[in-house]
C-alpha cells in the first residue's frame, strides 16, 4: 500500500528542465530584447490582426478590463531583476503579441518556446495580473488570440523554420535533441514529409520504439505521457485550497465537479510534466472501457498568488493549474477490478493549452493499455493520474519525483509506473 505522501519536484527545476523557457533568466531578457527591437523597428504603423483589434475594442469597451490590463503592467515592480521593464503599455504589449501570430518557435539552446508567456511573464505575477488572468471575458479573448496562432502554426507557412540552420530543427543540433531518429518522418523531404509545424510538433514514435509494459498483466500500470515526474499525492481530499503554497490536490475542482469524484476521495494523484522537445501524445494507462472523455474550458495565463512574484510563465503553478487551467478529462473503468475506475487529466498551460481527445475515445470504447487517447497541440505542459483509494501498491523508482535531481530521468510513454494491488 502507498504510505501518505505529498512529493513534488522544486518549482525552478519544472520551468527550466522542461525547456519551455531558457535556461539562463538572461536568455530570455535577450530574446525580449530583440522581439521588441524588431517590433519597433516595423513602427507604430502595423497593422493589428483583428482578433487583436477586438481585444483593444473590448479594453476600451470594458473599463474593468481595462483598468486591469493597464495596472498588470505599471504594477510591475521596478527594483532588480525587474528593472528592465518589458512592457510600457497595452497598445505595445498588442504590437508585441501581433508579431507572434506568424511566428513559429525556432530551435536553439536559449530557447524560447512559449513567447506570448515571456512577453507577459512579470505581469502574471502582479495583484491586477493575478485578477486578469482569471477574469471570463479576459480568457475568453487570450482563447480567440491562441487560436489564431494555432491556425498559423497548423498551416504550411509556419514549415520555416524546419530547415538546416543553427536556428532550424533539422539541424543536427536539434535532431540529437529531439531523437528525431526515434520519429516518422520522411528523410528525403524538404520538410521530412510534415504538413506544418505543429504537425511536426505531434509526431509519433516510430513503431516498436517505446513498447507497452507487461501489456498482458492488467496490474501494470504504465505511463500515461514521456514526462518527467512532479508530484506524487495521496489520500487526496474532495475539495482543498489548491491556490495555497502547498497546492493539495482538490478532486472537485481537478475533475469539474464529475459525478465520479466521490470515488477519488483518500486515493492517490500522480502528476508528471513533458518537455518542449519530447513526444507530446497521450496514452491509456491502463486496459479498460471509456466512462468519459470531455475537455474542461479553463484559464489561460493564471498563477497561483501564492507563489508571488515570478519572472517566468506559470509552470510554478503547476499542482494549481490542473484546477483551473483548460484541460481533457478521460475516465477509464479498468478491465482490472482493484484499479476500477481512474482519470487521466491533460493539462495545457499558457501557449500550450490545446488539448485534442481521439475522436474514438468516446463513452463505451475498449482502450488497449498504451494505446493511443489524443495529444496535445502545440504543446502540452502537464498530466495526472487519479486512482482510487486502494488501487496503487507502489510506484516504480523512476515514477518517484526527484526534486533535487536537474537531470533526473525520463520516464518513457507505455513503460512501467506503478503495480496495482493483488
Amino acid at each position: 500500500m502507498v504510505p501518505s505522501v505529498t512529493t513534488r519536484s522544486h518549482a525552478v527545476d519544472v520551468r527550466r528542465r522542461a525547456g519551455w523557457l531558457p535556461e539562463d533568466q538572461g536568455d530570455l531578457e535577450s530574446w525580449l530584447a530583440g522581439h521588441r527591437e524588431r517590433v519597433e523597428a516595423r513602427g507604430e504603423q502595423v497593422v493589428l490582426h483583428p482578433v487583436l483589434t477586438e481585444f483593444l475594442e473590448l479594453m476600451n469597451t470594458e473599463p474593468v478590463v481595462r483598468m486591469y490590463m493597464n495596472q498588470m503592467i505599471a504594477q510591475v515592480p521596478s527594483t532588480k531583476p525587474y528593472r528592465r521593464r518589458h512592457l510600457e503599455s497595452v497598445e505595445q504589449m498588442l504590437r508585441l503579441i501581433n508579431e507572434v501570430l506568424t511566428m513559429a518557435p525556432e530551435f536553439g539552446a536559449a530557447m524560447v518556446a512559449t513567447p506570448l508567456g515571456a512577453i507577459l511573464d512579470w505581469t502574471m505575477g502582479t495583484p491586477a495580473g493575478f485578477a486578469a488572468f482569471r477574469d471570463p471575458r479576459i480568457n475568453a479573448m487570450l482563447k480567440k488570440v491562441l487560436t489564431v496562432w494555432c491556425e498559423f502554426l497548423s498551416s504550411s507557412d509556419s514549415l520555416y523554420v524546419l530547415n538546416d540552420s543553427p536556428s532550424g530543427w533539422k539541424s543536427a543540433e536539434a535532431q540529437r535533441t529531439v531523437g528525431m531518429d526515434q520519429f516518422e518522418h520522411d528523410s528525403q523531404h524538404e520538410h521530412w514529409g510534415f504538413a506544418s509545424w505543429n504537425d511536426f510538433f505531434t509526431r509519433r514514435f516510430k513503431d516498436g520504439e517505446r513498447p507497452v509494459a507487461s501489456p498482458d498483466d492488467d496490474k501494470v500500470i504504465v505511463s500515461a505521457c514521456e514526462s518527467t515526474p512532479y508530484g506524487i499525492s495521496t489520500d487526496v481530499e474532495r475539495q482543498d485550497r489548491f491556490w495555497i503554497k502547498s497546492q493539495p490536490y482538490s478532486l472537485e475542482d481537478m475533475l469539474a465537479n464529475d459525478d465520479s469524484v466521490d470515488q477519488f476521495v483518500g486515493g492517490t494523484v500522480y502528476q508528471a510534466f513533458l518537455s518542449a522537445t519530447n513526444y507530446h501524445r497521450w496514452h491509456s494507462p491502463v486496459t479498460g472501457t471509456v466512462v468519459r472523455a470531455f475537455v474542461q474550458e479553463g484559464t489561460y495565463y493564471s498563477e497561483a498568488d501564492s507563489e508571488g512574484k515570478d519572472a517566468v510563465e506559470p509552470t510554478n503553478s503547476q499542482s494549481y493549474l490542473a484546477h483551473v487551467a483548460v484541460r481533457a478529462i478521460i475516465l477509464i473503468e479498468a478491465d482490472d477490478p482493484v484499479i476500477g475506475l481512474m482519470a487521466f487529466v491533460a493539462v495545457g498551460m499558457s501557449e500550450v493549452s490545446s488539448c485534442m481527445i481521439d475522436s474514438k475515445v468516446t463513452p463505451g470504447y475498449h482502450v488497449g493499455k498504451g494505446e493511443e487517447l489524443g495529444y496535445f497541440q502545440y504543446g502540452g505542459s502537464t498530466h495526472c493520474l487519479v486512482f482510487r483509494p486502494g488501487a496503487i501498491a507502489e510506484f516504480t523508482l523512476v515514477a518517484i519525483p526527484q526534486p533535487h535531481d536537474p537531470k533526473a530521468p525520463l520516464v518513457l510513454v507505455r513503460s512501467k509506473i506503478a503495480t496495482a494491488n493483488a
